[in-house]
């Protein structure tokens, strides 16, 4: 019997199931039972947020066959329940716009939306990476989207809304899925832990849900990774060589150095996280958003909304702001933005890096103009 891995068997099966997206799951369960779904919408949000896993439910709770009527708690047994969990329903159809993208395809769907569907109540279409389309797709698709069939639905998932047009994005009722946090990963993890009979110690659950960036298939991906070990209990020892150190643990090491004005330092930390296998370009950018949490927390104090973190975090985070004055941070954002435009599209872009981090870490033997100018007798007489 061949093996389903961890994303796919422990998959979202209904709106209660679905973790760290419960607000749009209520309002997508008062739609259905008050009888106002929509005729489009635009679920959009990372990768392994559950998109495509709420879109499948949506579609259950349409055309669960155990109901009489569209249902908020579809019965996930029937025979249209398990086709669509499966992505083999012949009225749900599920399109790939990265591999369809042109203009003949949309037209050969929209041919189709005539037909009323085989067994089912709605002929719901769903169409993933939607913005992969082309501009001609698009427009093929409008007419279609703005007045369709009563007997079809669309739901459109994408990972990049900017890319979709707003004609087509003001033809549907959007929802953001959000980054899931740390605390909810873990806590999913431990369950499925519990559930598949292994033990595991709480650093290597945190560990994989911090690595996870917020995408819970990417942690069970990681838990899957984990598991072919075949260790019981699951310990920090063991999986130190398997799984990298998490990015930010990586960041809040390099600014430590950087406070601590320590240049050799700061080019080791740079080392290690170019050989976890990100790219200069990544590195940077992930730097320009550890170095704005730093700045809000530092200006607007550490019980700030304006930073969304765990509460451990967020202690770590106060105490390194605290180590630099406000105007620091704008410099060092600036240098550092400078920076990402210039890897880029260069071909010495390590070094480029290097340099630009031992001038961060001898920020303290810079004087700042201004404050030279107001100090009495800073300038020469003649």
């Amino acid at each position: 019997m061949s093996y389903t891995v961890l994303a796919r068997k422990y998959r979202s099966r209904t709106f209660d199931d679905i973790v760290g997206q419960e607000a749009i799951a209520t309002t997508l369960k008062n739609a259905v039972t008050r009888g106002r779904v929509h005729h489009g919408y635009l679920f959009t949000g990372t990768r392994g947020v559950g998109k495509t896993s709420m879109a499948r439910i949506l579609a259950k709770a349409l055309n669960c066959l155990a109901s009489d009527a569209p249902t908020p708690a579809p019965c996930g047994e029937c025979e249209l329940c398990v086709a669509v969990a499966e992505g083999r329903d012949i009225d749900v159809i599920e399109i790939d716009a990265a591999s369809n993208t042109g203009v003949d395809n949309i037209r050969e769907l929209r041919s189709n939306t005539i037909y009323r569907p085989a067994r089912a109540r709605y002929k719901v279409y769903i169409i993933d990476e939607v913005h992969m389309l082309s501009q001609g797709a698009f427009n093929a698709l409008l007419k279609t989207l703005e007045e369709p069939p009563d007997h079809v639905k669309f739901i459109f998932a994408t990972t990049e809304p900017q890319r979709v047009p707003a004609t087509i994005q003001s033809r549907c009722q959007r929802f953001d899925f959000r980054s899931i946090g740390v605390d909810r990963i873990a806590a999913h993890l431990e369950q499925i832990l519990a559930a598949e009979g292994v033990r595991a110690e709480q650093a290597v659950v945190r560990r994989i849900a911090r690595l996870a960036n917020g995408s819970m298939r990417d942690a069970l991906s990681l838990l899957d990774q984990l598991l072919s070990l075949g260790a019981d209990p699951l310990r920090v020892e063991l999986i130190d060589e398997i799984l990298p150190t998490p990015h930010d643990e990586l960041l809040a090491e390099l600014v430590d150095r950087l406070a601590d004005g320590d240049p050799a330092g700061a080019l080791v930390a740079l080392d290690r996280s170019l050989s976890e296998g990100h790219s200069l370009e990544q590195f940077c950018g992930s730097l320009i958003d550890y170095l704005r949490e730093l700045m809000v927390i530092r200006v607007c104090g550490p019980k700030t909304e304006l930073v969304d973190v765990p509460a451990p975090v967020r202690e770590r985070l106060a105490g390194q702001a605290e180590r630099f004055d406000p105007t620091s941070f704008t410099y060092m954002i600036t240098v550092v933005e400078e920076l990402r435009r210039s890897v880029r599209f260069s071909g010495a872009g390590r070094t480029l890096t290097e340099a630009a981090l031992i001038r961060l870490a001898s920020m303290e033997r810079f004087s700042d103009v201004e404050a030279i100018l107001a100090a009495p007798g800073s300038l020469p007489r003649r």
